[in-house]
């Protein structure tokens, strides 16, 4: 038997791992590591999984080509043969644009893809980048790159010290954390409770969260904006705004009043579901010592995703709790993300048939289908997915597969042959997660404590690993063609990511690939680590709490914080309209759900996930279910102007009168997918009904809470 310390890559919570192995590399066991310096023994069924995950069957162990309409196993060379000849004369005759890509979640999970992914694509050149953060959560980076100067200077909950926490659109107690990493949760609400605190859950179910927390309101989905603005009235209204230190920092603090003037209590009260009263009081206990407000996806994939993003920070600002332990804070990670520090801008190009703004180097992708089916100068021809599963994930799901079958080329990078890759024309995979080394990047920006931990490979892979397969590819679309030389071109990437933080590559020894990467970023940080010191402590590194960071952290074009920035203020007049609206006119909206065992689409095939009952209902008030005829148990048709489907109804009153609820991330029930586990549990795919045209104005997200729908019997 052998034991290896991990960390969990499987969602954003980084809880250590203590993996055991037999003597045949069987992996036997997977427990929490007591010893970690973060989660300290705590483990999910996620994480529980890994194993599974490892040795599950289905996960593909080489290249698939398709050969008269079937996938074949081929060697990496005929694979890599294939790209470049059919790949690059479609660059040549129709232009960089005419070939997207669509990078998925798990790609975040994976240190190799997170890196050498941006080497691929800045290679490729082209405008028509797609990723799940349009999905999901598009918004926060732009309230964050608007008011602070920086799309990823996101400020999270000091969950450790925080006194009074009000939640909106956001289960952390099953989605272990979201743009807030954080192992645990359960015990971390637990410990606000016992120092004298208090949770207050907004969100249109009665969810795991909100029936932990001291207080829920179920407000009527899409109307989070309409509610914070509410909020800041109050603030405003009683003389209760005290941004305290930030008020030397800060520019719009007076527009923020005059737009807020209109959004009374009362006025909101109506269309929100909540009482004014209520409204006032959540506003006052704001004003209280260590309160933070936190809003995710509920509030980001809406129509007004963008303004209400925006406006969970002017609450923290205005009651003095941004940058404050026990309020928001912004995290300093061992590897801080190299590029400059320009102030963020939107809009530098647009999606050629809808004329949606590129942000942060996106489209939406909601418009994707758009581009691979309108003919003329830059439409899609091919496509590349890198871990993602479109098919499943965005909206019109349904639109968006007819599409992929009429591109000329079509790659998918990885481990799976699923719902989106079975229109691909190759498919590369990788290794396990336990076959590739890991660290957190993208998370450790984002967590609530100062920490670091890196994992090597526990085990050896017969597979090459992603970062080499970026590479390979990479140089194919460079014009060096399938035998481009692998370890050149990593050379090269050292070599600029040591010039741009201004260290010589040579400091990184004999490292190579992400490995050297990691080591280049940790030498150029904060804390004065090496990679070398992060492998002495396979149970992670520990910095510290939060601490302030205003202003160093601020690179708007001011050096301030832009309370009232110019691109979301735009969008208010649009929410001003809401308050005229009828909210007795309105019909059923439709809103997701997740599950503790769930990660959107991709760990549906593993058995230790998916056992007990069929979790994928619609769920619908009884007071909704007595008017419209259904039964529990029953089959229910939902429909919406994107589509149909049938589902087994669940009556439950965890939901709101006027909402129902469909999990997100399911609909395995499809052709040519090789999972067996997921295809014998393939739920629905919600997003057969998510409508591809209703978008967050500013960002470009898809709505993907508060869908009209019609419900009936079937």
């Amino acid at each position: 038997m052998t034991t290896a310390h991990v960390t969990c890559p499987l969602c954003e919570a980084t809880c250590g791992l203590e993996v055991t192995l037999d003597a045949n590399q069987q992996v036997t066991r997977v427990q929490g590591d007591d010893k970690d310096v973060f989660s300290r023994g705590y483990i999910c069924p996620k994480g529980a999984s890994l194993g599974a995950l490892h040795h599950d069957p289905d996960r593909l162990t080489a290249p698939l080509l398709k050969r008269d309409g079937e996938f074949v196993e081929v060697s990496w060379q005929e694979a890599y043969d294939e790209i470049a000849r059919r790949l690059p004369p479609i660059l040549e005759e129709h232009g960089r644009d005419a070939v997207a890509v669509y990078a998925g979640n798990p790609g975040v999970h994976n240190i190799a893809l997170t890196l050498y992914g941006r080497v691929l694509y800045k290679a490729l050149g082209t405008k028509n980048f797609y990723s799940a953060t349009s999905v999901d959560q598009l918004p926060k980076h732009y309230s964050a790159g608007t008011m602070f100067g920086d799309p990823l200077a996101i400020p999270v909950p000091d969950l450790d010290r925080t006194r009074h926490l009000l939640i909106l659109g956001a289960n952390p107690l099953v989605s272990n954390g979201s743009l807030m990493t954080a192992p645990d949760i359960r015990g971390r609400l637990r410990a606000i409770r016992e120092r004298g605190g208090k949770i207050v859950v907004v969100d249109p179910r009665r969810t795991r969260t909100a029936q932990f927390a001291d207080e829920h309101h179920a407000i009527r989905p899409g109307t989070d904006a309409l509610l914070l603005f509410a909020l800041v009235n109050v603030l405003f209204a009683e003389n209760l705004v005290a941004p305290g230190r930030l008020e030397e920092h800060l520019d719009g603090l007076e527009d923020v009043r005059e737009l807020a003037q209109p959004f009374t209590p009362e006025a909101v009260a109506p269309r929100t579901g909540i009482d004014a009263d209520a409204i006032r009081r959540m506003a006052r206990e704001l004003t209280s010592d260590n309160a933070v407000v936190y809003g995710r996806i509920g509030t980001t994939t809406q129509a007004f995703g963008t303004v209400a993003s925006w406006l969970v920070d002017v609450l923290n600002v205005l009651t003095g709790h941004l940058d404050a332990p026990g309020g928001a804070m912004f995290p300093l990670a061992a590897c801080q993300p190299t590029g400059n520090r320009r102030p963020f801008a939107v809009g530098r190009w647009r999606s050629r048939v809808r004329g949606y703004p590129e942000v942060v180097g996106e489209l939406p992708v909601a418009t994707l289908a758009d581009e691979i089916e309108t003919p003329g100068e830059g439409q899609v021809r091919a496509l590349i997915t890198v871990s993602g599963n479109p098919c499943l994930s965005t909206p019109n799901a349904g639109r968006l597969a007819a599409a992929l079958d009429s591109l000329d080329f079509m790659i998918s990078v990885d481990v799976y042959l699923n719902e989106t890759s079975r229109h691909a024309d190759v498919i590369l995979p990788g290794p396990s997660p336990l076959e590739r080394p890991h660290f957190d990047l993208a998370f450790y920006q984002l967590s609530i404590r100062n920490v670091a931990n890196w994992t090597p490979a526990t085990l050896p892979s017969a597979l090459p690993q992603e970062w080499e397969t970026m590479l390979r590819l990479t140089g194919i679309v460079a014009g060096q063609g399938p035998e481009a030389d692998v370890a050149a071109l990593d050379d090269f990437v050292a070599g600029e990511t040591a010039r741009r933080n201004g260290l010589a590559v040579a400091v990184a020894g004999e490292r190579t690939g992400p490995a050297r990467l990691v080591d280049l970023l940790l030498r150029a940080g904060p804390y004065n680590v090496t990679l070398a010191d992060l492998e002495a402590a396979p149970h992670g590194m520990d910095f510290g709490p939060l601490k302030p960071r205003i202003p160093e952290v601020l690179c708007t074009a001011s050096g301030r914080i832009e309370l009232a920035p110019e691109p979301v203020v735009a969008d208010v007049p649009r929410l001003r309209e809401e308050l005229a609206k009828n909210a007795e006119a309105d019909g059923l909206v439709l809103i997701g759900r997740r599950h503790l065992s769930s990660n959107n689409s991709w760990m549906h095939n593993l058995e230790p996930l998916v056992r007990g009952g069929n979790r994928c209902t619609v769920q619908v008030h009884p007071a909704d279910a007595t008017r419209l005829g259904l039964t529990d148990g029953g089959l229910a048709s939902v429909t919406s102007r994107a589509g149909k489907l049938q589902v087994p109804v669940e009556v439950t009153d965890e939901v709101r009168p006027g909402v129902v609820s469909i999990p997100h991330g399911w609909g395995h029930d499809v052709d040519g997918s090789r999972t067996r586990v997921a295809r014998a549990n393939p739920g629905v795919n919600s997003n057969l009904v998510a409508d591809e045209t209703l978008l967050d104005v500013p960002s470009g997200t898809s709505v993907l809470n508060g869908i009209p729908v019609e419900v009936a019997p079937v």
